[in-house]
């Protein structure tokens, strides 16, 4: 059987970004300024995401007040967290959909249309968690 050569894996290191080089706390120093500049743009951008930050600041307090098991307020807490995350990635989607183009495109949609269903699914998993903990508290 052939091995695979790096290239051939997409793994030709000519064709990484610059950026990629950069390694140890430099490259930390560095994932963390993108990273906070990835939640700038998404809260000042994206409706969704600042709406879902502000239900964040509402149920985590809540969360953290409900007299409710450890585990439970863990479970509570990390199921709205997860709404930011699929949220985050699903404005990449978008962005990165909308840069290759702006016509409508029957795969651009199916992009966003799953993405779109990422954050229901997570959402409705907050309500899903959310209801099983506080019923088991009562």
């Amino acid at each position: 059987m052939h091995e695979a050569k790096p290239p051939e894996l997409g793994l030709d290191p000519s064709q990484e970004s610059p950026f990629k080089g950069k390694t140890g706390l430099r490259r930390v120093w560095n994932a963390f300024n993108y990273s906070i500049a990835g939640l700038k743009a998404a809260y000042l951008c994206e409706d969704a995401f600042r709406q879902e930050v502000w239900l964040a600041v509402l149920l985590i307090p809540a969360a953290l007040l409900l007299p409710v098991p450890w585990l439970g307020r863990g479970l509570m807490i990390a199921s709205v967290l997860l709404v930011l995350v699929v949220e985050l990635l699903n404005s990449a989607i978008e962005a990165v959909v909308d840069r290759v183009s702006l016509e409508n495109h029957r795969l651009a949609k199916r992009a966003k249309d799953i993405g779109s269903a990422a954050v229901l699914v997570s959402l409705l998993t907050v309500l899903a968690v959310w209801a099983c903990v506080l019923l088991e508290a009562a």
